[in-house]
């Protein structure tokens, strides 16, 4: 699982740099980065219930940041316009590296975190975003994150047992 996990993000990253330009590949990532998430979850015994947290996360996170950017008049970095603060690209990339972390460990984290590293640099890089606007936006998604995402836990288990007295299956169901 863990790789299938770093093949799917290293195989976004590789056909988000063949885009003619970084901001098109920072995007790529950006939209990529859930929908990898999403496939995560059901590749985990179907965990439904982490793509319900992962798609609330992550609407809260960019709805959010794109409100925020309504109200707060902050100039881009290269003076297109004054929705500078904070970046939804960032928000998109960071709600689900720090979902995987939180539901199934830093062995999925880290790797979403690269990638979603990978967005940050590029919004700053492009002069779309200062970098206060993308340490916002991974902040959101860490703070959205812990409230909304829990551990996962295996629904379904089978144990076998040996003893000298005899053997023992043991079927479960986690509620």
């Amino acid at each position: 699982m863990k790789r299938i996990v770093t093949v799917v993000l290293a195989a976004t990253l590789c056909a988000s740099a063949a885009h003619a330009t970084s901001t098109d590949a920072g995007q790529t990532v950006a939209i990529a980065l859930p929908v990898a998430a999403g496939g995560v979850a059901l590749l985990h015994d179907w965990d439904w219930q982490g793509v319900e947290q992962l798609t609330l996360d992550t609407g809260l996170t960019v709805g959010t940041a794109f409100a925020l950017k309504q109200f707060v008049r902050e100039q881009r970095p290269d003076g297109s316009d004054f929705h500078s603060f904070p970046s939804d690209t960032a928000a998109l990339a960071f709600a689900p590296a720090q979902f995987l972390w939180d539901r199934y460990g830093w062995q999925y984290g880290v790797p979403a975190y690269l990638a979603a590293g990978y967005v940050g640099y590029e919004r700053v890089h492009s002069g779309q975003h200062h970098w206060w606007d993308v340490a916002a936006s991974a902040g959101m998604s860490f703070a959205y994150s812990k409230l909304i995402t829990t551990r996962y836990r295996r629904r379904f288990y089978a144990d076998v047992y040996a003893s000298n007295g005899g053997g023992f299956v043991k079927f479960g169901y986690a509620f």
